[in-house]
């Protein structure tokens, strides 16, 4: 009779959108990241392939879903499901999708007819690939986790905003840029014990990326107002709730968000708009042609290795975030 004991062993694999989280994770988790070995075929195809044996471990497929070096959000959600395969057929134990900014999220639902809902294809190529569970960070909407089937380790990033504001803001308003963001800057305005605002906006019909906005509600005339939301992809909708918030008297008006998306015109809009300071989080790579002084980037990278830990120890991720990050 032969007695065996295995060693549980951790791996953590990373795509090229952002392999500096990558390595910031591997860091703080005292592990080498695995070499993926991509390599891009001249018709533009996608191989991985793995250096090390990967069998019966417990591997972590880091991906976040953003357009970088040439490659465009399609392509690493692709790199993504490719390694994950890879991973499957190289008979890995368990397979954990990483996915810090999750590609699609905002197509959550039909908004209007004929829409797909891109979201859950999202979760469905993942699962298909070889994936067991799925770890994000700020979900768009909290129900996205019910679009993948198996485990969803929900992260978010407001414990590293607070603290930011803790140490730099002095009685500060927090301001929801519209109605669908008033749960999250509520609670941040419970433990900051802050008082709260929101700017009414609206989206005109057949309209994607303009928002309008309209008023103030709250208290916020020479006060140090902070606008909070998930992403800041072209900055419309945090610029014109600037503009409102200063014309309603703030002395000062800064923006925090978790994904720092910033596609064109963002970066131009945010240098010229009446936003003090914009606190992101490293989600999503910052490239250096969009690093302005007002731009401050936060990291992530410690809640992840942490998140990543208590997977691997099958210990409580929502234990981390004294269990505030499912909503």
């Amino acid at each position: 009779m032969m007695e065996r004991v295995t060693k549980k062993r951790l791996v953590l694999i990373s795509g090229r959108a952002h392999r500096e989280l990558a390595e910031e994770v591997a860091d703080h988790l005292d592990i080498e990241l695995s070499e993926a070995n991509l390599v891009d075929f001249a018709n533009g195809e996608i191989r991985p392939r793995f250096a090390d044996s990967i069998r019966g471990t417990d591997v972590f497929v880091m991906q976040t879903h953003h357009a970088s070096g040439g490659r465009s959000i399609n392509d690493a959600i692709m790199e993504q499901l490719i390694m994950i395969d890879a991973a499957y057929r190289a008979s890995a134990k368990r397979i954990t999708a990483v996915t810090p900014f999750y590609g699609y999220a905002r197509q959550d639902r039909k908004a209007e007819g004929r829409e797909p809902i891109t979201a859950r294809l999202i979760a469905d190529l993942l699962k298909t690939a070889g994936a067991k569970r799925m770890i994000s960070v700020d979900l768009h909407s909290g129900q996205i986790q019910g679009f993948f089937d198996g485990p969803v380790d929900h992260l978010t990033a407001v414990p590293v905003l607070e603290t930011y504001l803790r140490t730099h803001a002095t009685d500060p308003v927090i301001v929801s840029p519209d109605a669908g963001r008033i749960k999250v800057a509520e609670r941040m305005a419970q433990h900051m014990n802050a008082d709260l605002a929101f700017v009414y906006k609206r989206r005109p019909k057949g309209t994607t990326n303009v928002a309008v906005a309209r008023d103030v509600i709250g208290e916020v005339a020479g006060r140090q107002c902070i606008v909070i939301d998930d992403m800041i992809d072209t900055a419309g909708t945090i610029v014109s709730a600037a503009e409102i918030l200063k014309a309603k008297g703030a002395s000062e008006v800064w923006a925090m968000a978790t994904h720092g998306v910033l596609s064109d015109p963002a970066v131009d809009r945010l240098k010229n708009s009446e936003i003090n300071r914009v606190v992101i989080t490293n989600t999503l790579p910052l490239p250096p042609e969009k690093q302005i002084d007002k731009i401050e980037v936060l990291s992530v990278g410690p809640l992840i290795a942490a998140a990543l830990n208590a997977v691997f120890e099958d210990t409580s991720v929502s234990e981390i975030f004294g269990g505030e990050n499912q909503a």
